[in-house]
């Protein structure tokens, strides 16, 4: 499998061979894109009409790399007369600085040619031959070349410019340079993106931050956000990389929304880079000990974006929150419904339980007063839409067929909710996870309407709700003969009894009954759910288990972070202990960045964990895992105006110490031991 490697700020991003080199594909997400929109297809260099190979690449910085190149074919010794460094950041487009180091003794000639082109795909037609429906053309200028694209009023433009002097032609530039001795030549390439708006300026032009950060800005921002996170000394360097690449990364991932010119964070690279809701809450969740100001502009702009209407193309309902907002060309002529999307049946109990949450670790009442009836909206939402069949569940089943998601729970891929034989149920499901989002929804609602919306009676209504539910799912999803949840229920109440990991979400919820949580707890670090690495998304002996199924077998970090939480909660802490620990392992073997996914073979089979093909890397909620388990293994819970600190440090891992915490207590410090340190 060739290695791609990738740079990024915000949802600008490049993805490139480990030579620099972009070519055509239509079936992997290689070029530049920035909102959704491929602005480069091609970007491919030669020396003398000769290919190059990396010798190194230098990954340091998530928004620049630099290659180091020689042309011709590897051998066993190599003497080459010519190198070549290319370094490039992102921000707004690409700056490409090209070096070319003469190494012979005399004077050398080089034609060094630079193919370029630009297939303005959009994101979501990267996987699909399409048929041409605007028109593109290549312009030569002066000092480059403009590379357009329009469909009726829909019109993207890639702008490439050079510092020297070259042969400039509708598909590239080539130059003819003459270097002395042991001398070298140098250009810089940039490359603009221009995302039209109705009033045929770049719609990006008009937000706070201008879309045009150089890269010295784009480092300085992210040394001052990540100079006000948390600092962690321990002696577990698996982890301390980790979370030094977590900040890097969540960083690196925040963009400049066109809709409100808030920054948020998108969702994952390469085919999540924009606003999830799903994605953005429990990201939320995980970073608000560590960076609780990304919270608020999430939080503000789903409230801003919540469901006013039925809209059956677009998902939509009164009170619900969005799943996806795209700004491609699919989704502006309506080919696709993301503009928004509103097919996520957990983003709206999530958006209720991550402002509580915020608000028990900041002290911020003005944002919980603020988003009084967009909260009563959502949870309005729960017990009218999201209630499908009146059973007191909250259920999923898309209006939209033809485009719309089949299924809208975190596993959202069509095969991912099953029976333990394999067979699929119809629709609508009701997956047991939901449930537990919904009961904790109501009982922080219940919190925020009694202790700052000054409404008891609304607050006693929700709590009596809460009850109820709890009540009811544990007769209704409790497999008895079993020991455990299952996975979700069938349109007419019949148990879908596979084994998942979507039960570990139910610790954290609080909806367990204390006499069932011991079997969760066994069944979730037992040897079917649990490879070593890791929780499995589904358990070994179900019908669809596949080890790298992307929701049928594999390991999610995230997934593990919430479950290791829930465990932590309930008590279970040499659980939750081995979870964190099986996952600071993984991140040794990633670099300190943990993907999307990775495969659900067991460890006994293999020294390390195996890549999954497709996995999103760098991913928000990805990033976001290690500072969550750091959270657990520091035991770390707010309760009122305190910190509660309960350490769970597993055998091996040493002494963590965690400094400057934010919080509504000031800024406090943890300290963790093992009890083998």
């Amino acid at each position: 499998m060739k290695r791609l490697v990738s740079i990024l700020d915000g949802n600008t991003f490049l993805v490139s061979d480990q030579r620099g080199d972009v070519e055509p594909a239509l079936d992997v997400a290689t070029g530049l894109f920035s909102f959704d929109t491929r602005f480069l297809s091609t970007w491919l260099l030669t020396v003398d009409g000769e290919r190059l190979r990396a010798l190194s690449v230098d990954e340091s910085k998530a928004h620049r790399i630099r290659f180091f190149l020689v042309p011709g074919q590897p051998t066993h010794y190599l003497d080459a007369r010519v190198s070549v460094i290319r370094t490039r950041t992102v921000g707004s487009g690409l700056d490409e600085e090209l070096t070319v180091l003469n190494h012979a003794g005399r004077e050398v000639s080089f034609t060094v040619r630079l193919d370029m082109a630009s297939d303005f795909a959009d994101l979501f037609e990267i996987k699909n031959v399409r048929a041409e429906r605007g028109r593109a053309t290549a312009t030569v200028e002066p000092d480059g070349l403009r590379l357009t694209y329009q469909r009726d009023q829909f019109r993207r433009e890639t702008v490439i410019s050079t510092s020297s002097p070259g042969q400039v032609d509708e598909r590239g530039v080539t130059f003819v340079i003459r270097l002395p001795p042991h001398g070298e030549w140098s250009t810089r390439l940039r490359v603009g993106t221009v995302v039209y708006g109705a009033r045929g300026e770049d719609v990006r032009a008009t937000l706070p931050l201008g879309g045009g950060r150089t890269p010295l800005a784009i480092e300085q921002e992210q040394r001052e956000l990540l100079k006000r996170a948390p600092k962690l000394d321990c002696d577990c360097e698996p982890l301390r990389t980790a979370y030094q690449r977590s900040l890097d990364d969540l960083a690196a991932l925040r963009y400049e929304s066109i809709a409100l010119g808030v920054r948020l964070l998108a969702a994952g690279l390469p085919w999540f880079m924009t606003l999830f809701g799903r994605d953005s809450l429990l990201t939320g969740l995980q970073v608000l000990p560590f960076l609780p100001e990304l919270v608020p502009p999430t939080l503000s702009i789903l409230a801003g974006l919540q469901g006013t209407r039925v809209d059956d193309f677009r998902d939509e309902e009164p009170g619900k929150i969005l799943h996806e907002l795209r700004y491609g060309e699919t989704a502006g002529f309506e080919e696709q419904p993301h503009s928004p999307y509103y097919g996520a049946a957990d983003a709206t109990a999530l958006f209720v339980i991550l402002l509580d949450e915020y608000e028990r670790w900041t002290g911020d009442a003005t944002l919980v007063r603020r988003l009084e009836f967009p909260v009563r909206a959502a949870l309005e939402w729960l017990d009218s839409y999201g209630d499908l069949l009146g059973t007191g569940y909250v259920w999923y089943e898309t209006r939209n067929p033809q485009t719309g998601l089949q299924n809208q729970c975190w596993k959202d891929s069509w095969d991912a909710i099953s029976y333990a034989d394999g067979r699929l149920p119809g629709f609508p499901r009701a997956t047991c996870e939901l449930q537990g989002y919904a009961y904790d929804a109501k009982r922080r609602g219940a919190r925020l309407a009694r202790t700052f919306w000054q409404d008891p009676a609304y607050a006693d209504t929700l709590d009596r709700q809460a009850d109820a539910l709890k009540e009811r799912f544990n007769r209704d999803f409790w497999i008895a003969d079993r020991e455990y949840y299952a996975l979700a229920l069938d349109a007419d109440g019949r148990q879908v009894d596979a084994l998942a990991s979507n039960m570990g979400h139910l610790l954290w919820s609080g909806i367990v009954d204390e006499s069932k949580a011991p079997a969760v707890a066994a069944h979730l670090l037992g040897p079917r759910l649990f490879s070593g690495w890791g929780v499995r998304t589904l358990a070994t002996d179900q019908g669809r288990y596949n080890p790298i199924g992307y929701h049928v077998g594999t390991v999610w970090p995230f997934d593990n972070s919430f479950i290791a939480w829930g465990l932590w909660k309930y008590g279970f802490r040499e659980e939750a202990g081995r979870i964190c620990q099986a996952m600071c392992d993984a991140t040794g073997y990633f670099r300190g960045r943990l993907p999307e996914a990775f495969a659900g073979y067991d460890r006994t089979l293999t020294d390390y964990p195996v890549e999954y093909p497709t996995a999103c890397s760098p991913q928000a909620w990805s990033a976001g895992a290690p500072l969550l388990l750091l959270r657990v293994l520091l035991g770390l819970e707010p309760q009122g105006e305190h910190l509660i600190i309960d350490p769970v440090v597993p055998p091996g891992m040493g002494r963590l110490e965690l400094l400057d915490i934010p919080g509504r207590w000031g800024r406090v410090d943890a300290l963790g031991r093992s009890r083998d340190s």
